[in-house]
């Protein structure tokens, strides 16, 4: 299965228009939030119609950018897996928005724990889903805050700005694979333990990335995940 990986769009919806071509070859689209453009909150709805007029199948979160009610909107559009568990050909994906609270400057700050809370469907599900260990191979989530020490958070070299629940979250259940954004500078593939972690970058500054996951003697496994750049 083919994913195209998204994140931090602030409004500028041009850039999905040079990436018809990768659009047309994915199988999911995941976008990891911050529809809006700094500051100008009346670009999140025309970001969002332009998105979902690209393809079927997206999953999506909301950024710190966005209006904690613009989650109506995306749920409205049936694409918003914000502290909820969808499941897609095998596949399980769950997601938490928002970014932790520091500047006070963007309207959807959270403390760690009530971004934590978004994962309570994953929590009470796991005797179904997860494995001996708790485990769940089989899930994807998108989280806008990147988890804390990877290069998916680091603002400047040693400095990271991630979340700690957020990390330990991952490193209980260990998914399959972690789609984030919110930190510019952080456009990383990483991992925590087995997961792969990946910050794609602004697309609003042409950044993207590509994932293909496949089963594999019984279990998923992330078989490409590559950063890539709007070659305009």
């Amino acid at each position: 299965m083919k994913f195209l990986v998204l994140s931090d769009l602030h409004g500028a919806i041009q850039k999905l228009d040079l990436l018809d071509a990768q659009f047309a070859a994915a199988d999911v689209v995941l976008f990891a939030g911050d529809f809006t453009e700094f500051d100008h909150l009346d670009t999140a709805t025309p970001a969002l119609e332009a998105l979902c007029k690209k393809h079927e199948t997206i999953y999506a979160v909301l950024g710190n950018c966005d209006e904690p009610t613009f989650i109506t909107d995306i749920e409205e559009k049936d694409i918003s897996v914000q502290g909820a568990l969808l499941y897609h050909e095998g596949l399980a994906f769950a997601g938490c928005g928002g970014g932790t609270k520091f500047t006070g400057t963007t309207p959807n700050e959270r403390d760690e724990a009530e971004m934590l809370t978004d994962f309570d469907i994953v929590n009470t599900s796991a005797a179904s889903a997860a494995d001996e260990q708790g485990h769940w191979n089989n899930l994807i989530v998108l989280m806008h805050n990147p988890p804390k020490d990877t290069g998916c958070d680091q603002v400047a070299p040693g400095v990271h700005v991630g979340s700690q629940l957020l990390r330990e979250f991952i490193e209980q259940k260990q998914p399959l694979a972690v789609v984030t954004g919110h930190i510019h500078e952080g456009i990383a593939i990483d991992h925590i333990g087995s997961t792969v972690v990946i910050n794609p970058g602004p697309l609003a500054e042409g950044c993207y990335a590509e994932m293909s996951v496949e089963k594999q003697n019984g279990s998923w496994v992330v078989t490409q995940a590559e950063l890539r750049k709007i070659d305009a």
